[in-house]
């Protein structure tokens, strides 16, 4: 299947040929559902904090950071601004005159980008947009609905179909606008600083976009730091080409471009696990670039931030303990402190063993208590279900026999099985993408997180290129399958800690809309 040089153009890309060979097996094959056993809800698996104890944890893990605690932001912010603007790209091929943009608008199909002209003022880019195009109107008072939108997507004005979502104006302040990487940068000084005033942010940007970044996160800083009184220690990385994922024809066979090389694809958000896997961090926070709030609503998101963090905290010092007992020899562990571990890993970490393990000796069972405990530990904030498509909170069987919980994409689970599909219907919570990570062991050392994966969780669907129809394949997801054998605790957060922009118009929701 394989040339010689083929397989040299798999090693300088980073990877292997046992790799590529497993990824056409995944082709060829599928890959498996996973079996969920019952929505995670409130008071089974997923823990309600009340107004005290959020409250309480604000001051206590502000306390820890004093003690040395040293907490990163992850933010994955390569993903493309184009898709906020499918309506637009739809309207403006279909919209060749100013006549004929006037009659599209009256058909339902374009409501939405009726709702974009009628409703341009309130976005925070109309002002650059206006001093782009100058006559933004004819003169008979009519917008000019084709150069506008033109000038939002061209180089010739806004150049949005260009720049990465973290650097478009999402939010007005006065006459000033703020991209959503501005955002997160005060969100960081809001709970991510350290002791000495320091906030460490990671973003991972495609390279084409690198040096946007950097000046804006570089401009911003400068504005920000005796605002906030802090130091920014801002990283940036691009996800690797050894991630991407080999894109084979309808049968299978490697896709090959015109000059015979083969057809690499970036492997979706689970490939940036290898970026997560190379910060050095007592704490990481992860979030989605698009999913922030003007300064007026980011209270909530800052004290559960810390609410997540300081459970995280606390559950991973009880962790450690046991882990420090259970190091030792089995001698010197009681059947009580046995007892106890088992009911901890159970009842509050809600993870089961396989039926056997209950008859294991006193050995095996160590040997098993020490395996899920030393593992890597995410507080992963839930939200009610109002809709949202996406993932959401499960208890699921996994490949060892255990059940824990997981956070399970709807493409995981098999809509064809009535049962498994009425499973997934009944879940009352959403994953937002709001999580809080622990990623050191109890002796101070990285995990090495690619050790904690499920390789057999994927997702593969069909593209094309090059007018060619091709079938693609995406690693675990990061939040899924990538952090399957996590240690996993679900905590409910506020609905208004969840504000994504996934299409242009979410951003004249109020949540994005000054006072």
């Amino acid at each position: 299947m394989f040339t010689n040089k083929d397989i040299q153009q798999i090693e300088n890309r980073g990877s292997s040929l046992p790799e590529i060979e497993k990824q056409i097996a995944h082709f060829k094959k599928g890959f498996p559902y996973l079996k969920v056993l019952r929505p995670a809800t409130i008071g089974d698996g997923i823990i309600r904090l009340d107004e005290e104890r959020v409250s309480a944890a604000v001051k206590q893990f502000t306390q820890k950071v004093h003690r040395g605690l040293k907490p990163v932001k992850f933010v994955p912010a390569s993903g493309a601004a184009s898709r906020m603007f499918q309506s637009l790209f739809a309207f403006a091929e279909a919209a060749d005159t100013s006549e004929k943009a006037i009659e599209l608008l009256g058909e339902s199909k374009y409501k939405s980008v009726k709702q974009f002209f009628d409703r341009i003022t309130d976005f925070a880019f109309y002002n650059k947009l206006v001093d782009a195009l100058v006559d933004i109107k004819t003169p008979g008072g009519d917008l000019k609905y084709c150069e506008i939108v033109n000038y939002v997507l061209s180089d010739k004005g806004l150049n949005y179909r260009f720049l990465p979502k973290g650097l478009l104006d999402f939010h007005l302040y006065n006459n000033d606008s703020r991209t959503p990487v501005e955002e997160h940068m005060i969100e960081g000084a809001l709970y991510g600083a350290d002791s000495q005033g320091n906030v460490k942010l990671h973003f991972t940007v495609s390279p084409e976009h690198l040096s946007f970044f950097e000046k804006k996160t570089t401009q911003a800083a400068q504005l920000f730091e005796p605002k906030f009184g802090v130091k920014y220690d801002i990283n940036f990385s691009v996800q690797k080409p050894s991630t991407d994922t080999i894109a084979v024809d309808p049968e299978n066979n490697p896709f090959r471009l015109a000059d015979d090389r083969l057809f690499f694809r970036p492997a979706g958000h689970g490939a940036l696990l290898d970026n997560l896997n190379e910060i050095d961090a007592d704490i990481l926070f992860v979030k989605n670039i698009d999913n922030v709030v003007p300064d007026r609503l980011k209270n909530e998101t800052v004290r559960y931030k810390m609410a997540l963090a300081l459970l995280l905290s606390e559950y991973q010092e009880r962790i450690f303990s046991y882990l420090n007992l259970l190091e030792k020899s089995s001698d010197h562990i009681s059947d009580k402190q046995i007892a106890e571990m088992v009911e901890f890993t159970e009842k509050e970490l809600c993870t089961e063993p396989y039926e056997d393990q209950y008859y294991a000796d006193k050995s095996s069972l160590v040997h098993y208590l020490f395996r899920k405990l030393n593992r890597p530990i995410r507080v992963c904030g839930m939200v009610k279900n109002e809709g949202e498509p996406g993932g959401g909170p499960f208890w699921a069987k996994n490949a060892d026999g255990t059940v824990s919980l997981q956070v399970v994409e709807s493409s995981q689970i098999d809509s064809n099985d009535p049962e498994q599909n009425g499973i997934a219907h009944r879940s009352t919570h959403f994953n937002p993408v709001d999580l809080v990570c622990g990623v050191r062991n109890f002796k101070g050392e990285k995990f090495d997180l690619l050790k904690y994966r499920d390789p057999e969780t994927g997702f593969i669907s069909l593209k094309s290129k090059d007018g060619k129809p091709l079938k693609a394949q995406e690693l675990p997801g990061l939040w899924n399958g990538a952090m399957a054998d996590w240690i996993t605790l679900f905590v409910e957060v506020p609905v208004i800690t969840f504000n994504p922009v996934k299409m242009v118009n979410d951003l004249l929701r109020s949540e994005h809309q000054p006072l």
